[in-house]
């Protein structure tokens, strides 16, 4: 397949390496020092097993360059969702098809009003991964999982073929039958663990051994299955309690990269997070006190320090 990446960040630049391994021709779309390096150098993946190193097929900052391609992985940060599609455009055939791996629950919704409807997919990404230096990728964990659809959950050759060739290079890529409710499951997770992790500056083994962090956290993601469900999205009625228990499987010092990036004065995708979960909860008519709470407190930092 030809695959480009818009852009080549954590989730990109994995999937990159992963699938120009394994033969694909891949295009990363990157800039500054980071493209600089990939020019020069190659894309290089650390692992627990080692690196790996990647010639992408292209290498640029200009998608007039790469053409029409059969995949776009699309995994920018929320703020950067209009400016990257855009870019996407000289990238689209009549089959193309662009994955969305954002963190929140918007995207798919989002990309649909700037792109071709019948372009866009949708998705969730679980891999823990960030950029560790210029034309570096680190995956920190061993998790690996990328879960993705047409935006009606059907039957479709070209994500199947995606599919099959994510697999292969050595990812999960699971099939689902209802890819809202994938995306719902990831936003009731990551709505607690972003907005937690950098409001209180903690890690995950301080929310398990702290009990009032622990009642938040369930709080939190509580509120926010009630907007998915508000909604009409088929979440499980013991989801918090699954995703309470998958707590314990995570690396204790886990932190989510909401709280990295407050930690590094970085721009916050909070709108699209803990203020999207209030945001969506007034429109549904349903109380998200923790989340606006949440929002509230790392507001001030949204655009960085």
């Amino acid at each position: 397949m030809r695959i480009a990446m818009m852009a080549t960040g954590g989730i990109g630049g994995y999937l990159a390496v992963r699938l120009g391994r394994a033969g694909h021709e891949v295009a990363t779309i990157a800039r500054g020092d980071h493209l600089a390096a990939i020019r020069k150098n190659g894309l290089v993946l650390e692992t627990s097993e080692g690196s790996e190193t990647l010639t992408p097929w292209k290498a640029t900052d200009t998608p007039e360059e790469v053409g029409p391609v059969d995949a776009i992985i699309f995994g920018v940060k929320g703020d950067a969702l209009e400016t990257a599609a855009e870019g996407c455009k000289p990238m689209l055939g009549p089959e193309t098809v662009v994955v969305p791996f954002l963190n929140g629950v918007e995207a798919a919704e989002r990309l649909a009003a700037i792109l071709p409807a019948q372009n866009v997919a949708n998705g969730t990404a679980g891999v823990s991964t960030t950029i560790a230096a210029p034309g570096v990728i680190r995956q920190t964990g061993a998790f690996n999982r990328f879960t993705f659809a047409e935006r009606d959950s059907a039957p479709s050759a070209r994500i199947d073929a995606l599919r099959a060739a994510i697999s292969a290079a050595g990812a999960e890529a699971p099939e689902t039958d209802d890819i809202e409710r994938e995306v719902w499951t990831k936003f009731v997770l990551f709505s607690a663990v972003s907005g937690i992790t950098a409001a209180a500056r903690c890690t995950v083994a301080e929310i398990t051994g702290t009990p009032e962090l622990g009642k938040l956290y369930r709080n939190v993601m509580a509120e926010t299955a009630a907007v998915g469900r508000a909604r009409g999205v088929a979440l499980p009625d013991d989801l918090v309690e699954q995703l309470w228990e998958r707590m314990a499987g995570m690396p204790p010092q886990l932190r989510a990269s909401t709280a990295i990036d407050l930690e590094h004065g970085r721009p916050l995708e909070i709108n699209w997070v803990s203020g999207a979960a209030a945001r969506l909860a007034k429109k549904a008519g349903v109380p998200a006190p923790n989340n606006a709470a949440l929002y509230a407190l790392l507001l001030p930092y949204r655009d960085g320090r």
